[in-house]
């Protein structure tokens, strides 16, 4: 029985500042029994923080990988840093976060779509499982998943999507991972997916410092609270916490190998 909670996504690059180290961050996760979080990497400078990061304790991790809106500043000298970092790094357990962002600029859409293919080619090479941001672009990801055939495991991180659409992910062996979106209260659709998803396919995020979950909704984000996450599922799906805890951590230790 697992008995701690993992965040499979918290950008905790983006938590340190004068104010708070590293140590803070793991202090909080130990005080909430958090006890392993993922950091993605998504700009060509965070690829080495990330790195570092993943190196200063045994239970955090990175992944490499450029953000969707991002596209315009890939080169191939950043594939092959990136394909270094990996191959030199044991703590780098996936590609991420990579995919598709149709919300903020469709202007290049064309060249999202192609570091998308670029991103699942080199995750193969790497042997590397990929996590997908994917943002009111559900059809062309899943369109290019299933032509690339990413073969070491696909995640959709802070998923948005139908039950639908989850069910069609679901289909093709995929994870859905769910945060602290869960808990607000005008969530229907993201509360239909936590109850139905099969939970053999679900894992926990907080997305830190971004989308704080009740009861601190408004203030920054941090792994700790992916508690709060695990608490809403298991009072979505009437189940018990500790169960929802197992399943959940036992899923992500199985797709990131940790």
């Amino acid at each position: 029985m697992k008995d701690y909670l993992i965040d499979t996504h918290a950008h905790i690059d983006m938590l340190l500042n004068e104010e708070t180290s590293l140590s803070d961050v793991l202090s909080d996760m130990r005080e909430f029994n958090v006890k392993k979080a993922i950091i993605p990497a998504v700009e060509i400078a965070t690829q080495d923080k990330v790195a570092e990061l993943s190196k200063e304790n045994e239970n955090i991790y990175g992944m490499i990988g450029l953000f969707p809106s991002e596209a315009k500043t890939y080169t191939s000298e950043f594939e092959s840093k990136m394909e270094e970092i990996a191959k030199s790094d044991s703590k780098i357990v996936a590609v991420g976060e990579i995919g598709l962002d149709y919300y903020w600029d469709k202007s290049f859409v064309d060249l999202q779509q192609e570091i998308f293919r670029k991103q699942i080619q080199m995750a193969n090479r790497l042997d590397l499982p990929i996590v997908i941001h994917d943002r009111e672009a559900h059809k062309p990801c899943f369109d290019i998943l299933k032509e690339e055939k990413p073969q070491n495991g696909v995640l959709f991180h802070c998923f948005s999507g139908s039950v639908e659409f989850m069910k069609e992910c679901v289909k093709e062996g995929w994870y859905i991972a769910i945060g602290g979106v869960v808990t607000f209260k005008n969530a229907v659709k993201m509360k239909d997916v936590a109850k139905e998803v099969p939970l053999d396919r679900l894992v926990l995020e907080t997305d830190s410092p971004y989308l704080t979950p009740v009861p601190f909704r408004g203030k920054q984000n941090k792994p700790a609270y992916v508690r709060y996450v695990a608490e809403e599922i298991a009072k979505i799906r009437e189940m018990p916490y500790d169960e929802l805890v197992d399943i959940t951590t036992s899923n992500a230790e199985r797709f990131f190998r940790i």
